[in-house]
């Protein structure tokens, strides 16, 4: 009743009695009051949804810049590399006067005469010196690998730092919306660190292979296009991701590989191949002529196609290697570019087949291996 009494003095100036003592009193309680009330929805309804909102478009910005920034690397990274840049620009060169073979100057120096008085560069003779002439199938083709390798690569590392920058931004809003509403933070941040190690303890294989594919693929272990040997699975890289590598072998088999179980890595793609060749020959045979013989015919396949663009190195002829009871061998090595070894090893032993044909340099069983019948085993007949 008091306070309906005193609403309603309140609402009526003609009820107002400034000379009571009481209510005056009362009149300064509910105008602090109603203050008060003013400044606390004022707080909750403006100020901290505005501060809330602040803090969520600058962690949309900042996300934005880091995920674009991280893009611009990626592109740049996953772009051509600079000798495919180069060509590239001596491509668009060419096309713009004719056909890359049609570019000749007065003197009929060639498409290098052209293009280098036009550009006035040394830099145009330099690229014209290494990729003035036609690239071969199998080095467009290992060009391809190649990029595609990086931009696997580079397209999964982005998305790892885009993950990783787009939860820090959220966590950060997170913890700044629990201080502007007057939360403790300490509290969540002890039920997030408790509610990591479960999930640490509970999914150790998931989290040992997210950890073995990140370390992998900043190691550049292998790639797409890589022929490898992952123990239990050997074969062409299809794909690379952080959980699973999947590997395609010989028999069109694809094996999905979890990263957290490979303990270890044979890449016979990376860098260089090396041709390994071995020929048993008989006892009968001229030692010396035999490996006259397949050095020459090895040397000479090296000076012509498909074997010349394979070969990083001349063939290396080691000699006889090994010696059994009815045969001796004979060992070759050569270095080739990666991926070209056995291509290389199938052409040299056809050629150097052949070529012992020729020279009656036979294997140590020309019929195949004998076969005697041994005692006890061949029924004995009798009269």
């Amino acid at each position: 009743m008091a306070t309906d009494q005193l609403v309603r003095t309140w609402r009526d100036p003609r009820h107002w009695d400034f000379g009571a003592p009481t209510s005056i009193s009362s009149l300064v309680a509910v105008n602090h009051l109603a203050f008060r009330l003013t400044d606390t929805w004022q707080d909750w309804l403006i100020d901290r949804p505005v501060q809330i909102a602040i803090y969520i478009v600058v962690a949309l910005v900042v996300r934005y810049l880091l995920h674009r920034a991280i893009d611009q690397v990626t592109r740049r990274q996953t772009g051509e590399g600079s000798s495919s840049r180069l060509m590239r620009w001596w491509e668009k060169k060419s096309a713009e006067r004719g056909s890359a073979e049609q570019v000749t100057d007065p003197n009929g120096n060639g498409r290098r005469g052209e293009l280098h008085n036009e550009e006035g560069s040394g830099l145009t003779a330099a690229i014209l010196k290494k990729y003035g002439r036609k690239r071969t199938p199998e080095e467009v083709r290992a060009e391809q690998q190649r990029d595609e390798r990086r931009a696997q690569r580079m397209t999964t590392i982005g998305s790892v730092l885009k993950s990783l920058v787009s939860f820090l931004v959220l966590i950060w809003v997170i913890l700044q919306t629990l201080g502007i509403l007057g939360l403790n933070v300490a509290p969540f941040i002890a039920s997030a660190g408790i509610i990591g190690v479960a999930l640490g303890f509970g999914a150790q294989a998931l989290v040992r292979d997210f950890l073995s594919g990140l370390f992998m693929l900043f190691e550049n272990q292998y790639g797409v296009g890589d022929w490898v040997d992952l123990g239990e699975a050997s074969g062409t890289v299809e794909n690379v991701g952080l959980r699973v590598t999947s590997v395609r072998d010989l028999h069109g088999t694809i094996w999905y590989c979890r990263n957290g179980e490979i303990m270890r890595v044979g890449n016979y793609s990376q860098d260089f191949g090396v041709a390994f060749l071995e020929f048993p020959v008989s006892y009968g045979a001229d030692v010396d002529l035999a490996c006259k013989l397949a050095l020459e015919t090895a040397q000479k396949a090296a000076a012509e196609e498909p074997i010349k663009s394979n070969l990083l190195a001349a063939p290396e002829l080691q000699g006889v290697n090994d010696l059994d009871a009815d045969s001796w061998t004979l060992r070759m090595t050569v270095v080739t570019r990666a991926n070209m070894q056995w291509a290389t090893e199938r052409e040299l032993r056809r050629r150097i087949r052949i070529a012992f044909d020729e020279a009656g340099i036979s294997a140590p069983y020309p019929s195949g291996l004998p076969v005697t019948p041994l005692q006890g085993l061949v029924p004995q007949q009798t009269p």
